[in-house]
C-alpha cells in the first residue's frame, strides 16, 4: 500500500466518520437548514474573496459553527463549504484535504465551545480563529507532501511547510482581521438561533399521585414567536397541520389569563401543568415565553416559583423549566438548594426519580458531565439496577416500571453514559415492554397509556435510537400510537379506552414527537 492510497483511506474513514457523527444527532430540519446557510456562507466567502490568496473568511465562518452548534454541524459545515466553493475552483485530490482540513476546523471551535462554556471575548476569538488557520495551513502542507513530494520524510515536509509559510501566515492573519471586524456580531447571531433551535430539557417529577410520574426528555426550540400565531396562520383543518403543531396549537388555546396552564383546559392554574407546557412548546420549536393570554406569559409564574420552591421535586422540576424556556435554572437561587439537598451519597432524597431528574436539572445548570456532582448521582442510579434492566422509582428490588426507567436513563445518557452497560440494559428492557399497539404501559403488562409512551420515547432517543423503528410487535412504533390518540383539536388523550386529555399528557406527547437528543443545555437569551 502506498501513501497516497492510505491518505486517501484515512481521509475517507474521516469524512465518513464526520458526517455519521452528525446523522447520529437526529439533526432536525431547522438545523438541516441552518448547517446549510452556513457552509453556503462559508463557501461564498471562499469565493468572494479568491483574489486575495489565503485571505478569506471561510475559516472563521466554519470555527464559529463548530463553536455554537457543536462539533457534528461544525464538522458538516467546513465538509459542505470545501466540496460546495470547489466546484467553482475545481475539484481534485486536493479536496478531500480541504473537507476534511476544514472539517476539523468546526471540531476545534465546537472544542473551544466547550472548555470556555461557550464564552469568548472579541480578541481571543480572533486569536483562535488564527490558529484555526493555522492548522488548515498544515494539515493542506500535508496534503502536499504526501501526494506531491515524492518522499515522506519530514525533510520534505518541513521544507513544504517553510514554503508555503507566507501563505499560511496571510491566511491566519486574514482570520483574525476577519473575526475582529464581524466574529462577534456572527456569533451572537448563530448562537441566538441556536439557543431557540436546538435545546435539551428534562422535568422533575411533580409530587402527589398518579399525575406526578417523571420523566425527563430531550427537546430543541427554535426562534419562532408563533405559539399563538401559529392557529392564525395555519388552516384549522386537522389534516392540513401536523401532529406536534396540532399540539401546540391546543396548549396555546388552554393557556390561562395568568400566563400559565392548569391540568385542563379552563382549570386553575399550576406549577405543574405550567412547567411541562413549556416544556413541550420549547420542544415543538417554539418558544414558550411567546405564548400569551391578555399579555401574559409564563415569566412571571416560574420566577415566583423559583423564589418559593423548596421540596426536591419543585426545586427540580421549576429549574428544568426556567431552562427550558431560557432562563436561567438559578433563579431565586433554586440550584444553591438544590446542590446543598444532594446526598453524599450522590443521591437526593434517596430516590431514584428524584435522583434522576436531580442530575438532569445539574446538566441543565451548566454543571458538566463529568462534575462530581453529575457524577455521584449517576453512579448511585447504576447502582440501584434491577436485574430486568428496569428501575423502580424508590429502591434496588422494587418493580421495575417504565416511566422510572426512562427517568434513569435519561439521567444516564446525561452523564455521558449512554453507551455503557446500564444505559444499555435499560434500553433492552424498555424494547420488550412495548405493547402490540405500538405504546408503553405505566407497569409491564399493562395497558398502554400516552404518557408512559411519551416517557420511554423520550428515554430512547437519549440513548441514541430511532422511536420510529422500535417496533417490538406488529407495524406499529411509539410515535404512531401517540398520533392515534390525538383528536381533531390537537389534545392527546391518555389512553384510547379514556377520553380525558391532561395538559401534561400533551405537553409530553408533543415533547417525544420532536424527538430531540441531549445532552442538556442551558438556554442563553
Amino acid at each position: 500500500m502506498n501513501w497516497e492510497f492510505a491518505a486517501l483511506a484515512i481521509l475517507a474513514a474521516a469524512l465518513i466518520s464526520g458526517f455519521a457523527w452528525y446523522e447520529r444527532t437526529h439533526p432536525g430540519s431547522r438545523m438541516l437548514a441552518l448547517v446549510a446557510t452556513l457552509a453556503g456562507l462559508a463557501a461564498i466567502g471562499r469565493i468572494a474573496f479568491a483574489p486575495i490568496p489565503n485571505v478569506k473568511p471561510t475559516t472563521d465562518i466554519i470555527f464559529i459553527a463548530g463553536f455554537a452548534l457543536g462539533g457534528a454541524p461544525g464538522f458538516v459545515v467546513g465538509a459542505v463549504a470545501a466540496l460546495s466553493s470547489n466546484l467553482l475552483f475545481g475539484q481534485g485530490p486536493w479536496t478531500p484535504w480541504q473537507m476534511v482540513a476544514w472539517g476539523l476546523c468546526g471540531v476545534f471551535g465546537a472544542i473551544i465551545g466547550r472548555v470556555s462554556g461557550q464564552q469568548l471575548g472579541r480578541i481571543p476569538l480572533a486569536l483562535l480563529c488564527g490558529v484555526a488557520g493555522l492548522g488548515f495551513g498544515a494539515v493542506m502542507d500535508g496534503s502536499i507532501w504526501v501526494t506531491y513530494a515524492g518522499g515522506q520524510g519530514i525533510t520534505q515536509y518541513l521544507a513544504i511547510s517553510a514554503t508555503s509559510l507566507p501563505f499560511n501566515i496571510a491566511h491566519a492573519l486574514g482570520n483574525v482581521v476577519f473575526a475582529l471586524a464581524f466574529g462577534p456580531a456572527l456569533l451572537r447571531a448563530v448562537m441566538r438561533y441556536r439557543t431557540r433551535l436546538e435545546v435539551s430539557w428534562s422535568d422533575a417529577p411533580p409530587s402527589g399521585a398518579a399525575a406526578e410520574r417523571v420523566a425527563s426528555a430531550p427537546l430543541a426550540a427554535i426562534a419562532v414567536a408563533l405559539v399563538v400565531a401559529a392557529a392564525a396562520v395555519v388552516p384549522a383543518s386537522a389534516q392540513a397541520a401536523s401532529a406536534p403543531l396540532r399540539a401546540a396549537r391546543y396548549l396555546a388555546s388552554v393557556q390561562n389569563s395568568d400566563g400559565g396552564w392548569g391540568f385542563s383546559g379552563g382549570s386553575r392554574t399550576t406549577a405543574v401543568a405550567t412547567s411541562w407546557t413549556i416544556i413541550g412548546l420549547a420542544a415543538a420549536g417554539y418558544d414558550p415565553l411567546s405564548a400569551r393570554r391578555r399579555g401574559r406569559s409564563p415569566k412571571g409564574l416560574l420566577r415566583g416559583w423559583a423564589l418559593r420552591a423548596r421540596t426536591t421535586a419543585d426545586i427540580e422540576r421549576t429549574a428544568l423549566a426556567l431552562a427550558a424556556a431560557g432562563l436561567s435554572p438559578s433563579t431565586g437561587g433554586l440550584m444553591t438548594r438544590l446542590v446543598r439537598s444532594q446526598r453524599a451519597d450522590g443521591s437526593f432524597a434517596g430516590l431514584i426519580n428524584l435522583t434522576s431528574y436531580g442530575l438532569l436539572a445539574l446538566r441543565a445548570s451548566g454543571r458538566r458531565a463529568r462534575s462530581s456532582s453529575v457524577r455521584k448521582a449517576a453512579w448511585w442510579i447504576t447502582r440501584r439496577q434491577n436485574r430486568d434492566g428496569g428501575f423502580n422509582f424508590r429502591r434496588r428490588g422494587g418493580a421495575s416500571s417504565i416511566d422510572d426507567t426512562a427517568g434513569a436513563l435519561q439521567a444516564i445518557a446525561a452523564a455521558g453514559l449512554r453507551r455503557g452497560s446500564a444505559a444499555q440494559r435499560a434500553v433492552r428492557y424498555l424494547a420488550a415492554r412495548q405493547n402490540g399497539d405500538g405504546g408503553y404501559p405505566l407497569m409491564p403488562s399493562g395497558r398502554s397509556n400516552g404518557q408512559s409512551t411519551a416517557l420511554a420515547v423520550q428515554a430512547l432517543v437519549a440513548a441514541g435510537r430511532n422511536p420510529d423503528r422500535q417496533r417490538r410487535r406488529g407495524a406499529h412504533s411509539p410515535l404512531s400510537y401517540i398520533r392515534a390518540l390525538q383528536s381533531s383539536r390537537g389534545s392527546i388523550r391518555y389512553a384510547r379506552s379514556s377520553a380525558a386529555t391532561p395538559v401534561w399528557v400533551t405537553s409530553q406527547a408533543l415533547a417525544a414527537l420532536a424527538k430531540r437528543p441531549l445532552p442538556i443545555r442551558i438556554i442563553r437569551r
